[in-house]
């Protein structure tokens, strides 16, 4: 594929986070059931799905970070979805407004969906392949651990034939 043709291939990407992005300014954040959540949507991308609940203090430092990552690699097929495991729905709601995300949320108040991914700890992060294969889990968010992070990101991006 040509230089040109790629950049072509990623304009959907780019306005569909831009979609977003005015979308979250604007309060209304993209949502949906666990049940509904399917990970086929994202065939080709690499998933950072992370597990988050609004009582969760590394959580709230973990937010600004995936909003880098969406913005820094959504261009090259990172899509960020964030997974809440709150019982009381508005506890969750009062904490996206404070934190303003414009990737999409997924919400688990029953925690099927992280029962489905083995979550341990607050937040869980599971980096998920292009083929759809978890590659990497990570337990927590540590400030000191971003460069460990963003190293399998960067591996996760760069593995397959989607890239």
């Amino acid at each position: 594929m040509t230089r040109a043709a790629e950049s072509r291939s990623y304009r959907p990407v780019i306005l569909w986070f831009s979609a977003l992005l005015l979308l979250s300014l604007a309060g209304f954040l993209p949502s949906a059931k666990a049940a509904d959540f399917d990970l086929a949507q994202f065939k080709g991308k690499v998933v950072y799905l992370d597990f988050w609940a609004s009582w969760c203090a590394p959580c709230r430092l973990s937010f600004p970070w995936m909003q880098n990552l969406a913005t820094q690699f959504g261009a090259q097929g990172l899509v960020v979805v964030a997974a809440n495991v709150d019982h009381d729905r508005t506890l969750a709601d009062a904490f996206l407004r404070q934190t303003r995300p414009s990737f999409p949320i997924v919400f688990d108040p029953a925690g099927a969906l992280a029962a489905a991914y083995r979550v341990k700890a607050m937040p869980t992060t599971v980096i998920i392949g292009r083929d759809g294969k978890v590659l990497f889990t990570h337990d927590g968010f540590f400030e000191g651990q971003k460069d460990q992070y963003l190293a399998d990101i960067k591996a996760a991006l760069n593995e397959g034939p989607f890239r």
